[in-house]
């Protein structure tokens, strides 16, 4: 079979890729754009919530360190461009099929303080709204009596609540079909399968697929999960912050009220907090549960189900427990072995990242395609750091460390704490029992970050991994990088 030529290779099919196919091929009609990958399966757009939140994700930790702050500062300027954005999608999908698929856009979000965590919450729930001052953006104090369609049992009730108005949602699955079709409108776009990437020995890159062969100058990966042993293939030397994955489950409950608004806890243990999020068809998704792992997983857990259903009938609406269950979502989440995103070119000639995005994939999609695009298409084909907070979240950094070993350590012990506490795990109230368990967590904690080479502080949502059975595993695809970095730029 001919090998076909192309502009740009986009491997990886999830909203950041299909995004940055479509800015790239709509913004130029004579780029030539193959996007390779699966629709479907277990990558994180699938099974995303959607929640388009610049200050759902705001926590104590992101306000007070400085890439935690870019990170917020990147939510909101995302934020921003989501109206324009969609309806540019949009356009390009109605001219296919007449008008677009409803994509379940709206805004609304309630931020519930129950007492179903640890103190965590608390300094979350005030740093959304120190947040919202600083940028501008809405937050009003109301009453949890009043928010629609929150029926949590008694003792998990909130006792205070945010109301964020500017806080947008849609319905992921159909957003990615709505992407799909105004991807099908573009001419100079062509979708493939999934393929193995490989370095040309002149220049630029061949991609081999079921579907054909293509080469391409430059290729832009935005593999998710499958990041990493994706370039490691390509160039095992290649200094690209490693990305992992956090897999996520979530459910899909119909047959009551449709609700107008998302309601969701401030993130804790680990995760995205508890959240339910109205869905373009009338029915309600409810997520999520959160495993760092090394590597992608296929299927959810049985804990994981049970989790989800236990705190979503307790703490957000306990009428939904006779309703159907008409879909289960599994997704991996990627993120980078510091816990941010991966983002720009890499030192290798025409190959970029766009990676590492974590919760906020589809959320930033907007704005990294439009980012990645605009530096694509510049006259010099440059190559030099993306602006603004991008910057910050180069593909071949230095392992980021806003907080020492000591206070990330103190931060996962925290979240440990936060998880039982949400499990409903109670200590004996005889001597120093609550005490020592809290001193346990921090010891185990301590331990596992000891363990950790120099130069490595794993983030709180990765604890997990440094503490369980694969801590020895972190510890190496750690020091693997560092040489590897160190060898590079020496």
């Amino acid at each position: 079979m001919a090998v076909q030529g192309v502009d740009v290779l986009v491997v990886g099919a999830g909203a950041v890729g299909r995004s940055i196919a479509f800015a790239l091929a709509s913004a130029e009609p004579a780029v030539r754009v193959a996007l390779a990958g699966a629709s479907g399966g277990v990558a994180a757009s699938t099974a995303a919530g959607a929640m388009l939140g610049a200050l759902g994700e705001v926590t104590d930790q992101t306000a007070r360190t400085r890439h935690g702050r870019l990170r917020t500062e990147l939510a909101v300027t995302a934020a921003r461009t989501w109206p324009a954005w969609r309806e540019r999608v949009r356009a390009h999908a109605g001219t296919g099929t007449g008008v677009p698929r409803p994509d379940g856009y709206g805004t609304g979000t309630f931020v519930v303080l129950n007492a179903v965590s640890s103190p965590l919450d608390d300094a979350s729930f005030t740093a959304i709204a120190q947040a919202a001052a600083e940028h501008g953006r809405g937050c009003q104090e109301t009453s949890p009596s009043d928010i629609p369609g929150y029926h949590p049992l008694d003792n998990d009730r909130a006792l205070r609540a945010w109301y964020l108005p500017e806080e947008g949602f849609l319905d992921a699955r159909a957003w990615l079909a709505t992407l799909d079709a105004a991807l099908a409108t573009l001419p100079n776009v062509i979708r493939t399968p999934a393929g193995t990437l490989t370095t040309l020995p002149a220049h630029g890159y061949l991609l081999d697929t079921p579907a054909g062969t293509f080469r391409a100058p430059r290729a832009v990966v935005a593999a998710g999960a499958w990041t990493t042993p994706l370039l490691e293939a390509l160039d095992p030397d290649l200094p690209v912050v490693p990305v992992l994955s956090a897999a996520g489950t979530a459910l899909t409950a119909a047959g009551h009220q449709p609700l107008p608004t998302v309601i969701r806890t401030p993130n804790r243990a680990y995760a995205c907090g508890l959240h339910t999020v109205p869905q373009a068809d009338g029915s309600r998704y409810i997520g999520a549960s959160a495993r760092p792992c090394l590597t992608p997983t296929s299927h959810p857990t049985a804990g994981a189900l049970r989790f989800l259903l236990d705190t979503a009938l307790s703490q957000l609406d306990h009428h939904l427990t006779t309703a159907a269950i008409t879909r289960t979502h599994h997704g991996n989440r990627p993120i980078a072995l510091d816990g941010h995103p991966v983002i720009g070119p890499t030192p290798k000639d025409g190959l970029w990242v766009a990676s590492g995005t974590h919760r906020d994939g589809l959320h930033a999609s907007p704005l990294i395609a439009t980012t990645v695009t605009e530096a694509l298409l510049a006259p010099t084909g440059t190559a030099a750091p993306l602006p603004g907070p991008l910057a910050a979240f180069a593909p071949s950094r230095p392992l980021i460390a806003d907080l020492t070993t000591k206070e990330a350590a103190a931060e996962a012990a925290a979240h440990h704490a936060a998880l039982a506490a949400e499990a409903q795990m109670r200590p004996p109230l005889t001597g120093a029992w609550p005490r020592m368990l809290t001193d346990s967590y921090r010891g185990l904690m301590d331990r596992a970050y000891a363990g950790m080479p120099d130069g490595y502080v794993p983030p709180p949502d990765l604890a997990p991994l440094a503490y369980e059975e694969s801590g020895p595993a972190l510890a190496e695809l750690a020091a693997v990088y560092l040489d590897r970095h160190s060898a590079h730029f020496a």
